[in-house]
């Protein structure tokens, strides 16, 4: 494959680059403007056991087998949390839309998925360590753990995404990237964030300490804090992924409408890793 300029060429050769220093958490003034400076790059451009082989991806991934045990649904580490802002209308398209644009939640790197996940719906993108997880729309931070605390012996549910984020989006859906190697300077439950904008850096933390580097994003209906069961997914994402990473604009806010309603409440009983 030829590779192209900008965000996606400094990434394929970080190590050696200018920005190579961005690979790495850095604290103080150093490591902010690193993140202000990925922003900028980034504004400009870019299962576990049981999944078929990846689709949709830039590239062969890890196979899917060795992340049997990796889940997402990390317990939160911050009270405050935004409410997800009322839908207005529906946004469900193949096409561009005018108010609410998708973006590919992994800028800068190859990434595959495969197109189920083993226990519940959700999707992990297998990609290289310290590649850029972003927002896939507009919207509010919802819930961030920037602790790992996972332990495999105790294996609790709520701790096995590690560092992690969500947000919900100007279409009234929560979006959950977790097993972050490191959450982005100022990224806070109700901040602002848009499209494109990085959140975190893609690592191994929580259960994915035990399988290959990987994103875990989760889709849902947004809840009040702490229900780690529902943000961790209950929408299959691949096909919203195929259509974000083409350039299309493919919106879950009809199929998590539907979840929502199959449910029948906003907080069901959580059904498998618990």
């Amino acid at each position: 494959m030829k590779r192209r300029g900008g965000l996606v060429a400094w990434q394929a050769n970080r190590r050696g680059g200018p920005l190579a220093w961005l690979e790495r958490p850095r604290g103080g003034l150093v490591g902010s403007l690193g993140w202000v400076l990925l922003g900028v790059l980034v504004a400009g451009g870019c299962s576990g056991g049981g999944d078929p082989a990846p689709v949709g991806g830039a590239g062969p991934g890890p196979s899917t087998s060795a992340a049997a045990t990796s889940t997402a649904a990390p317990a939160t580490t911050s009270a405050a949390t935004s409410r997800a802002a009322p839908t207005t209308g529906d946004p469900a398209t193949t096409t561009a839309n005018a108010t609410v644009r998708h973006r590919f939640p992994v800028a800068g790197c190859r990434a595959s998925y495969g197109g189920s996940h083993h226990d519940y719906p959700a999707a992990d993108l297998f990609t290289e360590r310290g590649c850029v997880f972003v927002a896939p729309v507009d919207g509010r931070v919802d819930e961030v753990s920037r602790a790992d605390g996972w332990s495999q012996a105790s294996d609790r549910g709520a701790d096995r995404g590690g560092r992690s984020v969500s947000l919900v989006g100007v279409d009234g859906v929560r979006y959950y990237g977790s097993h972050l190697e490191a959450v982005a300077a100022g990224i806070v439950p109700g901040a602002r964030v848009r499209a494109g904008q990085p959140l975190g850096r893609i690592g191994n933390s929580g259960s994915a300490r035990v399988t290959p580097v990987h994103l875990h994003f989760g889709i849902s209906w947004p809840t009040r804090p702490g229900i780690w069961w529902v943000r961790r997914g209950v929408v299959p994402p691949a096909r919203y992924l195929d259509s974000w990473r083409a350039g299309g604009n493919l919106s879950p806010a009809r199929a998590v409408r539907a979840a929502l309603a199959e449910a029948g409440r906003e907080v069901p009983a959580c059904q498998a890793r618990c």
